[in-house]
């Protein structure tokens, strides 16, 4: 039997969410903070790429404030700064945000980007996180084992300081933790 398109979240449910790509772009040009542009991959358990994920960013800006309403903080975040973005990725499985560091959100949370992914084979989104070093005491990192952790950090390219990636494996031996929320 083959599965239809209402039995999975792909290949269709991206055509309409990401065809502006300024949905890529978090930070406005007079945003606060280090601007970074975040190169995110898409591969599946064979580490082959996933051409038609779609995935969405949400984080805090600079100050480690998030423009939403629950945030008793959201008054003094950076108007330059929407904190959210969706982009589908190439035949290649890659997507490219330009956003700004996250700050510290509390005493206790380590600058993190939260991430949902949607591709083909998924009956719901998968969620995780982005990471920039893995040191503090993170409550929600604590929680991974420390073998798996590098799963959740961002790589600095070593040429060019403002060029983050991440790797999203969905499943096999390199597979990305993902929470249950």
């Amino acid at each position: 039997m083959d599965l239809t398109p209402s039995q999975t979240i792909g290949p269709f449910f991206h055509l309409c969410l990401t065809r502006d790509r300024a949905e890529g772009r978090l930070a406005g040009p007079e945003a606060k903070g280090d601007r970074i542009r975040l190169a995110c991959r898409v591969l599946d358990g064979d580490g082959a790429p996933v051409g038609d994920a779609m995935i969405e960013l949400w984080q805090a800006d600079a100050s480690g404030i998030y423009n939403h309403p629950e945030d008793p903080r959201r008054a003094s975040h950076d108007p330059a700064f929407c904190g959210f973005g969706r982009l589908a990725t190439d035949e290649e499985g890659r997507c490219a945000f330009d956003t700004v560091k996250p700050g510290q959100i509390s005493a206790l949370e380590a600058p993190h980007i939260n991430v949902s992914v949607f591709a083909r084979g998924l009956l719901k989104r998968v969620a995780t996180r982005i990471y920039f070093s893995a040191t503090g005491k993170d409550p929600i990192l604590a929680l991974v084992p420390e073998n798996r952790r590098d799963t959740l950090l961002a790589r600095r390219d070593s040429r060019n300081p403002a060029l983050w990636s991440f790797d999203v494996h969905l499943s096999g031996d390199h597979e990305t933790v993902f929470f249950d929320i």
